[in-house]
């Protein structure tokens, strides 16, 4: 069957971006009756990382784990990575050994050069541009906490924070689904023309909307999720005190501010947060805080993401094909170690 890799939103129709919730949202149920089905039994992941993670490595090992499968945790300096042996090298050894290939980078050409010579799945989980596991996951989370009344048309998405790789994936998948996206930031960290062309283009074709704002207020006035992320990244350590000066205290989710918003407004957050900074405890810790559904909603994404992708190009034997061959090694091995006396 043909390839396809994990790599952007963007790459995906409406109707596959939904079908992949959806199936995230039946293994979930599965998982709650402890029905998880074992769809990658046997089936092994190689996980890339090239930067420390909690989340995304935690959900996709136990995601692996509970659907019968293995997940191999490959850190730096474990791997030659595009340094003593080329990513082309790479992609061509693990695909040999292994059924997929998970890689967080940092840089977003490495993901997809790997993809580009893989003859397995390559699943993106992060690079400096993008973060489509993580939007996803919110998506998911977003449904079980529409609105009453509400379809995911209606849906109301307030972003407020830097142009992170997490407001390029939560605003193109928003804007791809019909929703409607708002970004609240000082003119110099709203998100780059090319993403809001990008946006806009999908908005044309779903019926989405996108809004970009200096106006934290205005922006919250709709809201049925409010959404932040960290002000910094890494490499930008040397950046801290300018964006702090410039998000501090307007664009802070405080108590203050979300108590501005709509009465059934949910509170969200990607992790990990500097709390404090671009929101407060009282936000992230309250009633109406999803955060850590969430994350939780991390691990069932993964399992649905890797059944999305995995899944359809494993052999999947009869019992006489398994029988045929055990039968065959087992004579085998029975000429080769004589039984026991």
């Amino acid at each position: 069957m043909q390839l396809k890799h994990f790599i952007d939103t963007e790459d995906f129709s409406r109707e596959e971006l939904l079908d992949m919730i959806r199936l995230t949202r039946q293994i979930k149920a599965a998982d709650r009756a402890g029905c998880t089905p074992q769809l990658l039994k046997d089936a092994s992941l190689a996980m890339i990382f090239e930067e420390p993670s909690t989340r995304t490595r935690v959900s996709f090992e136990v995601a692996m784990t509970e659907l019968g499968g293995h997940a191999l945790y490959l850190k730096p300096g474990e791997i030659h990575l595009g340094v003593r042996e080329s990513l082309y090298d790479t992609a061509k050894v693990l695909s040999r050994m292994c059924d997929g290939i998970f890689a967080r980078t940092l840089k977003h050409a490495t993901i997809t050069e790997l993809a580009k010579h893989a003859d397995v799945p390559v699943i993106n989980g992060l690079t400096d541009y993008n973060h489509p596991t993580q939007v996803i996951c919110d998506v998911t989370t977003m449904l079980e906490h529409i609105p009453a009344g509400k379809n995911l048309e209606d849906i109301n998405v307030t972003f407020i924070g830097d142009a992170t790789n997490v407001l390029s994936s939560l605003m193109l998948i928003c804007t791809r689904l019909g929703m409607n996206f708002t970004q609240a930031a000082p003119v110099d960290y709203q998100a780059p023309s090319s993403w809001q062309e990008w946006a806009r283009a999908n908005c044309q074709r779903s019926g989405g909307s996108l809004t970009i704002t200096s106006d934290p207020l205005a922006a919250i006035h709709k809201a049925d999720f409010i959404y932040t992320d960290l002000w910094w990244w890494v490499g930008q350590e040397d950046q801290i005190p300018a964006r702090r000066a410039a998000f501090m205290p307007d664009y802070q989710v405080n108590l203050d501010l979300f108590s501005k918003a709509p009465g059934h407004c949910k509170f969200m957050h990607c992790l990990p947060a500097s709390r404090g900074v671009e929101t407060t405890d009282a936000v992230m810790d309250h009633p109406r805080s999803i955060i850590f559904d969430q994350s939780e909603n991390r691990l069932h994404t993964e399992k649905g993401l890797l059944a999305y992708f995995i899944y359809p190009r494993l052999k999947h034997p009869t019992a006489e094909e398994k029988q045929k061959y055990q039968k065959e090694i087992l004579a085998t091995l029975d000429q080769l170690v004589p039984p026991a006396a």
